[in-house]
């Protein structure tokens, strides 16, 4: 992990550097602090750029990789059934997404039940699981365990 001056506000107000899954040259996969649903994410761009046309041609190369290994992660600890990626920068200023798993039955992890109550509607961010800080860093650690090299 990079020291802290590197961390755009975005990256901070999401918990970074303690939520941070996984870095990469352009951007960081961090747990949502507010879990919509299990497995919820944030993919933020390093850049200091506030409009998804401002990112560098390698933040969009790179941004390739990044989603296959969110997928592939998230497929393989989850098994969702669909995954939404929304954009929206209204708050916080760089680019970012918010990752949100979404599932049409009922997931098990740490031996704890959790639903998606909006399938097959949109996510309601609104509402979100109320995970016990120790949980957070189980599934954080998990996450990052489970993650490509």
């Amino acid at each position: 992990m990079e020291s802290t001056d590197a961390l755009n506000a975005t990256m901070k107000k999401f918990g970074a550097p303690g939520s941070v899954i996984r870095d990469y040259q352009y951007w960081s996969v961090q747990l949502r602090p507010q879990q919509v649903t299990l497995g919820s994410l944030v993919l933020i761009a390093k850049e200091e750029a506030t409009a998804f046309a401002e990112l560098s041609p390698a933040a969009f190369t790179e941004l390739k990789t990044v989603t296959t290994d969110i997928e592939s992660t998230l497929k393989g600890v989850f098994n969702y059934s669909k995954l939404n990626y929304l954009m929206l920068m209204m708050v916080d200023p760089h680019v970012h997404f918010h990752v949100i798993p979404r599932y049409n039955s009922p997931r098990t992890w740490a031996d704890q039940e959790f639903s998606d109550s909006a399938w097959p509607g949109p996510p309601q961010l609104s509402s979100s699981i109320e995970l016990q800080e120790v949980d957070s860093v189980n599934l954080r650690d998990e996450l990052m365990r489970c993650w490509p090299c």
